[in-house]
């Protein structure tokens, strides 16, 4: 994989979880939007950027498998993985434990080990 390879995978590991924290959001603001569910869903503007958001990362996505191995750009999706907990941590303040840390640890060296393995 080249330089350029390894930036578009990661800046992907960090648009996964910007997309649940915008999923999280639109959850948040459905409780606040009165009405039928229909018109709930329509007046969720944080949900409609969620959807748009998730549909420009698909999208590079398809334009990472033109240039890379499967195998191995998804190995990156632990990345997004492993921010997910902390970003909802820290935005909105759920609970979190040594636990989530110690598992989130062994995901990412599982991530160090797949890097490792790749073929060249």
């Amino acid at each position: 994989m080249k330089a350029v390879d390894y930036l578009l995978c990661g800046g992907f590991a960090v648009a996964l979880p910007i997309g649940q924290l915008l999923f999280k959001w639109a959850a948040l603001y459905q409780a606040q939007i009165a009405g039928p569910m229909p018109w709930k869903l329509l007046k969720n503007f944080p949900l409609m950027g969620a959807f748009g958001w998730y549909g420009l990362t698909a999208l590079v996505w398809f334009y990472i498998l033109t240039r890379t191995p499967l195998s191995t750009a998804y190995a990156f999706s632990i990345l997004g993985s492993a921010l997910v907990p902390l970003m909802a941590w820290v935005i909105f303040k759920e609970p979190a434990s040594w636990k989530f840390a110690v598992g989130y640890g062994l995901m990412l060296a599982g991530f160090l080990v797949i890097l490792q393995a790749r073929p060249s």
